[in-house]
């Protein structure tokens, strides 16, 4: 079976995107030995006020050690983090936005969780469409790595060993029926509702977990949608930099696509680092049922 650097070495990605994709890769055994110790809330809050769960923090900071000390990384922004971290002695030019942990509220009742990691050659502040690769870390009954350096996405599956084997090649999202939407359904937009309402009339089947990574990881296997609406006085849930970038960037290599509802998300340049904005994210035939901005 290929494994992961074998694959990597097939692509034009650069030496430096290789090795940092193996290193955070590599990270994925400590972070789950890490939920036995670190289940509560901490008492503190994220950039954006919401509660930090105890794992957050730790993942936050294991990472961040560790692609500091790795010279790979010259900018590194983090849902966790206010501010960009930038590492002087960096030997290039990469940056990294990461989600460490995203769905840790789930830790405590073992339910599936993950790490989302976008790389861009150059700044974090960058349109999606400018990523040279993207990938998630899905802490399930496996670990599984789902990534794209733009030439397909494909996804991996860790031995015990460490050692990472390719489990599915060329991964394409179908059209299919699933549906998972964030918020409350009585603060919904209307457009949203009616949407909503058009996939369950048409046999949609709802899958929605609270953790975006493992929700995404079941609409690129099986097809459908995962959604979180703009609601009233809010611009959105989702971080554009951590979550919907590198998330779209995998699923317009998959051959879904990534909206909020008006614009492809991968063309919006960021405003700011923690700017949120409402998704749509999955086949393209299901988004384009709610907006004509497809690619």
């Amino acid at each position: 079976m290929v494994t992961l650097r074998e694959y990597l070495d097939g692509t034009a990605a650069s030496e430096d995107t290789k090795d940092l994709i193996e290193l955070i890769a590599d990270q994925a055994p400590a972070i789950r030995a890490a939920f036995i110790m670190n289940q509560a809330y901490v008492g503190t809050e994220n950039v954006s006020g919401e509660e930090q769960a105890a794992m957050d923090v730790w993942a936050d900071r294991h990472l961040t050690r560790v692609i500091g000390a790795s010279g790979l990384v010259a900018e590194l922004a983090s849902e966790e983090q206010e501010e960009v971290n930038h590492f002087l002695k960096a030997r290039g030019t990469l940056g990294v936005v990461m989600d460490p942990l995203d769905g840790s509220s789930l830790v405590s009742v073992n339910l599936a969780v993950g790490t989302i990691v976008g790389v861009y050659d150059g700044p974090v502040l960058q349109p999606g469409k400018n990523l040279v690769a993207a990938f998630y870390l899905l802490y399930g009954p496996m670990t599984t790595l789902t990534i794209t350096v733009g030439e397909g996405v494909q996804i991996f599956a860790q031995r015990e060993s460490g050692e990472y084997l390719l489990l599915k090649k060329d991964v394409r999202m179908p059209e299919g029926k699933l549906f998972g939407s964030g918020g409350s359904r009585s603060s919904w937009p209307k457009s949203h509702r009616d949407f909503i309402c058009g996939l369950e009339d048409g046999g949609g089947k709802l899958r929605y977990s609270g953790a975006f990574v493992a929700d995404f990881h079941q609409i690129l296997t099986y097809g459908g949608v995962y959604c979180y609406p703009c609601l009233p006085g809010k611009e959105g849930k989702l971080r554009l930099l951590f979550e919907a970038n590198p998330m779209g960037f995998i699923a317009e290599d998959a051959g879904g696509t990534c909206t909020d509802g008006e614009r492809l998300l991968l063309d919006v340049q960021p405003e700011r680092v923690h700017q949120k904005v409402p998704i749509y994210i999955g086949s393209r035939s299901v988004i384009c049922k709610l907006t004509d901005v497809c690619r």
